[in-house]
């Protein structure tokens, strides 16, 4: 039987006025019919980020091949690859006037490829059409295969990420299909193929981990070549999903955020409402500086 949702502390709530500036972000992903992680998973930043004119393409059908117990986006079978999805999302970006433009998927593992090669085609319509913007892709783990990590690499994206989501204790009940070593191994041949790249990944808590199990996940992930990292609250997106175990205070994300920096990673982004893709630009400029 589903739990009730837990109430929320105050500083997990959030209020934002209307802006023009979000129906205009509205209308253009709704002219070139394009989906976005922001809507798709219900992320709580949505109003913000499309006030801003900034959202988070996803790719490959609004429909996923897992079933992770944590995500708000819609399982089953997926829709048909769309052949014309590159171009449109190129179109959108430019029309957004984006400096850094972050794509993500829904996972495809009925595709041969995992969708490797659609993500490379968005990054060579970006490419084309808006030379001076960067490009951030957020990638599932195709199934471990190396040969679809290089195809997307070898497509020049600046930030290549892939979130690990949790610590591996908990794969079983929040990514059941998952591998955690799996994933790390992702990020880790990303590195090798292009060594230059920024590498990233990210994780949520409040969902039952232990803090040094966090601190494990932060080693895990610089053995293997990541160099930002970003730390969100789990927030429940229904009763049907796993329940929030603890809302974390805002001082604990600034203690992982510290540990994490001196540790080595070159941006860090850990607070409450951080997503993987939020104030992405922001956050590759702090890498770059490094």
């Amino acid at each position: 039987m589903p739990q009730p949702q837990r109430k929320f502390p105050p500083w997990i709530k959030k209020r934002l006025p209307a802006h023009p500036q979000a129906d205009r972000t509205r209308d253009i992903l709704a002219r070139h019919r394009l989906n976005t992680v922001c809507r798709s998973a219900q992320c709580p930043n949505t109003g913000e980020c499309f006030a801003r004119g900034t959202a988070t393409f996803m790719l490959l059908g609004n429909t996923c091949t897992r079933s992770c117990r944590f995500c708000a986006v819609e399982k089953g079978a997926p829709e048909p690859l769309d052949v014309s999805e590159p171009e449109r999302v190129a179109l959108a970006a430019s029309e957004m006037k984006l400096s850094h433009v972050v794509v993500t998927s829904v996972t495809r593992d009925d595709l041969p490829d995992g969708g490797a090669a659609h993500f490379a085609a968005v990054i060579r319509e970006l490419r084309a059409r808006m030379p001076e913007a960067t490009v951030e892709v957020l990638v599932p783990d195709f199934q471990g295969s190396r040969e679809s990590v290089r195809v997307v690499v070898e497509a020049g994206p600046d930030v290549f990420n892939h979130n690990v989501e949790t610590v591996w204790s908990l794969y079983p009940q929040v990514r059941p299909q998952a591998d955690y070593r799996r994933s790390l191994r992702i990020l880790k041949t990303a590195k090798e193929l292009k060594p230059q790249m920024l590498v990233k990944s990210g994780l949520m808590v409040g969902l039952g981990e232990r803090p040094e199990e966090v601190e494990e996940v932060m080693k895990d992930l610089l053995q293997h070549g990541c160099d930002i990292l970003t730390i969100g609250q789990y927030l429940r997106p229904s009763p049907q999903h796993l329940p929030v175990v603890e809302f974390l205070e805002p001082s604990h994300f600034e203690r992982y955020g510290e540990i994490a920096r001196r540790m080595g990673f070159r941006a860090v982004a850990s607070a409450p409402f951080v997503r993987s893709s939020y104030n992405a630009k922001a956050v590759q400029k702090e890498a770059n500086s490094k």
